[in-house]
């Protein structure tokens, strides 16, 4: 099985545990976890093959919802263990954005997009799945806080492009890539670092 496309089933299941783990959180019924699970997993790579003016994949692959399920049946399961590994969701979505950025940024290639676009688009099918889930249950996104969280993203999609120039193996490449998104999200978390901010000058300052 090619490894980006085990990688992508995976991120998706991931992604799926974090969005459906994040409704329970809320209260929500199974049903509505099911559509966060849902809209978490596939929403910022459906938006990125709109981009890409094709057809989102889990459209034709039904192996996509079968991982979306899957995520929702592990979350209930192992409700209770789940929080007490990732009370916050962090370790997941760290998880779900280093696998998604990887098969982003891969996709994006593949369908000749330039190396700027295709390191952008990574970011972006890892980021808004997590975006759509934060507004769906009425928090900032992670994107928008004072946190280190699409930049680890753009890390990692220019580290897989800069790799797959040299023609690395994609296997490692992908490993590679992923664990870096990783790392660089569990270290910000874990030391509560950010990146700077402008500041603006009020009118009592001028």
């Amino acid at each position: 099985m090619n490894i980006i496309y085990t990688i992508d089933l995976l991120g998706t299941m991931v992604f799926a545990i974090s969005g459906a783990m994040a409704g329970h959180r809320k209260g929500i019924d199974i049903f509505g976890s099911t559509f966060m699970a849902f809209v978490t997993a596939i929403g910022g790579g459906s938006m990125r093959d709109i981009f890409l003016n094709i057809r989102p994949v889990w459209v034709e692959d039904g192996n996509y919802l079968l991982a979306i399920f899957a995520g929702v049946f592990v979350s209930v399961l192992a409700n209770k263990q789940l929080y007490t590994l990732a009370k916050t969701l962090t370790l997941f979505d760290a998880i779900g954005i280093g696998f998604f950025t990887v098969v982003g940024t891969q996709k994006s290639i593949d369908y000749e997009s330039s190396n700027i676009a295709a390191i952008m688009l990574g970011m972006f099918s890892a980021a808004m799945g997590g975006v759509i889930r934060d507004v769906l249950i009425n928090e900032t996104p992670l994107i928008l806080r004072k946190e280190i969280y699409a930049s680890a993203c753009l890390s990692g999609a220019l580290l897989f492009v800069l790799l797959n120039y040299l023609k690395v193996d994609n296997g490692w490449n992908a490993f590679i890539s992923a664990s870096l998104v990783f790392i660089i999200r569990i270290i910000s978390v874990r030391y509560n670092l950010s990146l700077p901010v402008v500041e603006m000058k009020k009118d009592s300052d001028l």
